[in-house]
């Protein structure tokens, strides 16, 4: 649903938020082990420049409660200082001319320079920043338990999706559950793109999942992708409609099962856990994405505030949250890669590394592309029709691949 049929009568009340000076309340949905950990870095950072943080976490991995949150408090004329927003939704919001622009600490501190183009644009409306971006996320991960796949005579992960089918009968086979699932839409559909990009390619992806082209939506390879995600379904346990993330990824790192398909975010739970890769976890693009990367990029805008005391806390977040310093401890604890070109990597680990040398060569050849799953390339109206037909065709065993395609193309074409 458009905010403008929303928030349009809080545009007024919105700025005459009476925050606390110096105050900023943040919003955010980072509540897991390894994200309130990241939460944590940045409220001491900007705390130390004499500032309060006032926290505001809703519980949900995919931020859907988080933005229906938003919106309530937008419509009562009391939005919070700072949220965690992206993609499109950005946009959104900055048509609603509720927020505050970032361009002053964005010119001091160079972030046309220290950005990629594709980051800097979604940041950006009508020329100027109305979000800081605070990292790079893969989408498009395969994690696995080592001892697992040993028990059951698999060597090595998986590279097409022929052989993962393979290496999950055996898992199976040995009695643990192949493949770790959380059954919420936005999980559905976190494995129906990395699905997509493996049997379609990134050409393809872009065509039906970005540019929603009903052609390409309609076409014969739409048709192997959902066959392909339906069969995956077989491999998950009894018990996963319902279950968040962060479990499912606890069910991986405690031996219980073999595979997950999650965004690098995981590596944070592996990472609290004690665990590192080659040893406790292992790391691979999904079957078949080797040569792609699909991108989401947490990033934080900001709602226009009266106080000046306020306002110079909000922007000494926005600062705080492109410093170098921020940047290495906020990604080493989240999963996630430096949004920062040219960031040392040094300190990172394995998967990290090979996350920021496949973003570099991806954006060269073709193969970064948004991910739709998590808000970074179509309206959210879109998404959430497409992800409602997705997560439909998983728990409906009636429901034919010629329906959830013709329900799929139909879906794209939501406004």
């Amino acid at each position: 649903m458009k905010l403008k049929h929303l928030v349009s009568a809080a545009v007024a009340a919105c700025a005459i938020n009476t925050a606390m000076a110096g105050e900023v309340e943040v919003l955010h949905y980072w509540t897991s082990g390894g994200e309130a950990k990241s939460a944590a870095a940045l409220k001491s950072m900007l705390e130390s420049k004499g500032h309060k943080w006032k926290d505001f976490a809703v519980a949900g991995g995919g931020g859907e409660n988080a933005m229906t949150v938003l919106k309530s408090r937008a419509i009562s004329g009391n939005p919070p200082a700072a949220a965690q927003v992206k993609g499109p939704a950005i946009q959104e919001w900055a048509q609603e001319g509720m927020l505050a622009k970032m361009d002053a600490v964005a010119g001091t501190e160079k972030w046309d320079s220290l950005l990629p183009a594709v980051v800097a644009d979604v940041m950006k409306y009508k020329g100027s920043y109305v979000a800081a971006p605070v990292n790079v996320h893969r989408v498009n991960w395969m994690w696995a338990n080592p001892d697992v796949l040993k028990k059951a005579g698999v060597e090595g992960m998986p590279k097409t999706w022929d052989e993962f089918f393979v290496a999950a009968d055996k898992i199976k086979k040995s009695g643990a559950v192949a493949l770790a699932h959380g059954g919420q839409n936005w999980q559905d559909f976190t494995v129906f793109e990395s699905v997509a990009l493996g049997v379609g390619g990134a050409q393809y992806y872009d065509k039906a999942l970005v540019k929603l082209d009903a052609a390409t939506l309609k076409s014969p390879t739409t048709t192997k992708v959902l066959e392909t995600f339906r069969k995956l379904k077989g491999y998950t346990d009894a018990a996963s409609p319902g279950r968040d993330w962060n479990l499912t990824t606890a069910m991986v790192i405690q031996g219980k099962a073999g595979f997950q398909f999650m965004g690098d975010w995981a590596k944070g739970e592996f990472t609290a856990a004690g665990k590192k890769p080659g040893s406790g976890f292992l790391c691979a693009a999904a079957p078949g994405t080797a040569n792609a990367f699909t991108f989401n990029v947490d990033s934080f805008i900001l709602f226009q505030l009266k106080d000046a005391e306020a306002q110079k806390a909000q922007q000494a977040l926005a600062s705080a949250i492109l410093s170098d310093e921020f940047q290495e401890v906020f990604n080493q604890n989240k999963g996630s890669i430096p949004v920062r070109l040219g960031h040392d990597m040094g300190k990172f680990d394995d998967c990290a590394k090979l996350s920021a040398k496949d973003f570099v060569s991806t954006s060269k050849s073709g193969g970064l592309v948004p991910s739709i799953a998590h808000g970074m390339a179509v309206a959210p109206a879109a998404q959430g029709a497409m992800q409602d037909v997705v997560t439909q065709f998983w728990n409906d065993d009636k429901m034919s691949v010629a329906d959830a395609q013709a329900r799929l193309t139909k879906a794209a074409a939501t406004r």
